[in-house]
């Protein structure tokens, strides 16, 4: 008990005061139930998730556009195997006309065809939803099998697309 000399201290501060010296000295620091952060700790705290969120948005970033390449580039692995499976029931490869859709209908006047050599349609775009490029006769293989990417329009001239069969 706590002896305090000046008798206008109510009994409230006295109870107050003692519950604080139980809490200090059992946890070494204590709180009252009405305390709770402060604007510049709250401050503190948003600016450091703002920082770790500025330095990991790109990282996740890359790792998502690198996830999309290697994707169409097993996407294109699994379309020239179909059209080895069509040449090998159907003597040749689809024609630049034909094209992918050949791997998944029989075209006009195809005898042999035992198709469809690729489950799903959706296989015949690239993970940035175009169209992936067929050509046959190719001019870097048999045929020519390939995507530019995100930016199909940018590429177009004689240098290899970031996604092809050669």
């Amino acid at each position: 008990m706590i002896l305090l000399f000046n008798k206008e201290v109510s009994v409230n501060v006295i109870g107050r005061i003692e519950r604080a010296l139980k809490c200090v000295r059992r946890t070494g620091a204590c709180r009252s139930a009405e305390a709770g952060y402060t604007l510049m700790e709250l401050l503190v705290v948003l600016a450091i998730l703002g920082l770790l969120a500025a330095v990991a948005t790109p990282m996740v970033l890359h790792y998502l556009d690198s996830a999309k390449v290697s994707t169409a580039k097993t996407e294109v692995s699994n379309l020239a195997a179909g059209l080895d499976l069509f040449k090998y029931d159907v003597g040749r490869y689809p024609t630049s006309q034909e094209g992918l859709q050949a791997l998944v209908s029989a075209p006009e006047g195809v005898d042999n065809w035992n198709g469809p050599y690729i489950k799903k349609t959706t296989k015949l775009n690239d993970p940035w939803g175009h169209p992936y490029n067929y050509r046959y006769p190719g001019t870097h293989a048999e045929f020519d099998l390939f995507s530019y990417g995100a930016h199909p329009d940018t590429t177009k001239n004689d240098e290899k697309p970031p996604i092809a069969n050669w």
